[in-house]
């Protein structure tokens, strides 16, 4: 009997180009030995992450997320809670596609995305789950919170769909003059840092918002959240922190970080202050805000061997998007320092 795969897509992705390439992108998995089938992403609220919950319960073999990562995100709360959980596979076409970045999977070619699933190389990937006031829900990426995190709110959707993941980089630089105090307690698995924190970063990768060094040390399945806190409000400091963070990825020696493995975090502010949690880049609820960590939960397709062989090499269009961040920031130091 033919195993079974369903293609969750969303047709908004991809600048239209993923749609027109569909039955090249189901074909692959056809000849790959899958009955494969395709639904369509809704407007309706968590329309991916009910298509993957049901998917699960009528037994399907392969799902196959199409989309950006809050695509991703809601297939992978669909398919979380269940004991039987099959594999995975992911069609990046969104604006940043993170998870994708982390994985090695290619980012610019659908068609070769699918063809992974030739190789049948898996990785085991933990998944994180956080709870906070309002919301409880899994997420593969990152849970973060502080200045930076306003950055996905604030970006116009039009200003996304021309620039891509330039357009957090730019937001982000014009963003940092507005970081504010926010005294918080955040509880780990070996200690509690209480003051005050300009970013919180629960990471499971190294790739968080186009950034490749978030994490330079974060080895994928090891059960381990990468905890990082900025420890400082101070606009001078956190130009110099995300200068070392692009360059060379020392911020995590710096006096004013934090960087810790953890399996557990809680986050809580001292004062009643709202602090929103933003989840795999969308708004996940305010503090207090609990995550914990279900080691190496879902198996994904990827190619092991490209894994290996890019530990030391850079996206060249990553490079690019830095190298155009870094500008902004220079050009901030620079006003900061007349």
């Amino acid at each position: 009997m033919r195993k079974r795969a369903r293609l969750i897509y969303n047709p908004t992705s991809g600048r239209e180009t993923l749609k027109r390439q569909l039955p090249d992108i189901l074909n692959e998995y056809e000849k790959a030995g899958y009955d494969t089938s395709a639904f369509c992403t809704t407007p309706e609220p968590l329309s991916a992450q009910k298509e993957a919950d049901r998917c699960i319960k009528d037994g399907f073999d392969l799902i196959v997320a199409a989309g950006g990562d809050g695509t991703i995100n809601e297939v992978i709360n669909g398919m979380s809670p269940h004991l039987y959980r099959p594999k995975l596979a992911i069609i990046p076409s969104g604006t940043t596609n993170d998870y994708a970045r982390a994985l090695k999977i290619p980012r610019y070619d659908f068609v070769k995305a699918a063809q992974l699933i030739h190789k049948n190389q898996t990785v085991h990937m933990d998944i994180g789950r956080v709870k906070t006031k309002t919301e409880d829900m899994f997420f593969m990426n990152i849970g973060a919170a502080g200045f930076l995190t306003e950055v996905t709110y604030d970006v116009p959707p039009n200003m996304k769909s021309l620039f891509g993941s330039l357009a957090y980089f730019v937001k982000g630089a014009e963003l940092l003059p507005r970081v504010g105090k926010v005294p918080v307690k955040i509880t780990y698995d070996d200690g509690v840092y209480e003051g005050v924190a300009s970013l919180i970063f629960v990471a499971l990768t190294n790739s968080v918002g186009g950034f490749e060094k978030i994490a330079p040390d974060k080895m994928l399945g090891d059960g381990k959240f990468t905890l990082i806190i900025v420890k400082t409000t101070n606009f001078a400091e956190i130009l110099r922190l995300i200068t070392m963070l692009m360059n060379d990825g020392r911020h995590t020696q710096h006096p004013k970080v934090l960087y810790k493995k953890t399996s557990y975090v809680k986050a809580e502010t001292q004062n009643n202050q709202q602090l929103m949690i933003n989840i795999d880049g969308e708004y996940g609820g305010d503090a207090p805000a609990e995550f914990t960590m279900y080691k190496q939960h879902l198996e994904i397709v990827t190619d092991l061997d490209r894994m290996q062989l890019s530990i030391n090499t850079r996206d060249l269009m990553t490079e690019e998007k830095e190298e155009e961040f870094k500008k902004r920031v220079m050009e901030l130091q620079d006003k900061e320092e007349e």
